[in-house]
């Protein structure tokens, strides 16, 4: 990927089910990109590419989940770029 791709490529969500407490809280916050399974609770990813627009919501929802099982790809974003915020 070149440079020009990195900068405009999709932030990417992704959830990993096996460490999902079945909290709710990710779609307490943002029911756009992410749901629950009515069998087990567990995190379903509804919107695995969101638009510009939910980044911060999907950054804070990565945030505050208590088991660490949602993880935001940024294209373009390096570990500086987080620290500072």
């Amino acid at each position: 990927m070149n440079e020009t791709e990195t900068r405009t490529a999709r932030p990417r969500v992704e959830v990993d089910r096996n460490r999902c407490v079945a909290s709710g809280l990710c779609l307490a916050h943002l029911p756009a990109v992410f749901d629950q399974s009515d069998r087990d609770g567990r995190v379903l990813l509804v919107d695995p590419a969101p638009r510009a627009g939910l980044v911060p919501a999907v950054r804070a929802a990565a945030d505050r989940c208590p088991s660490g099982a949602i993880t935001l790809h940024e294209p373009g974003r390096t570990g500086h770029d987080l620290e500072e915020e």
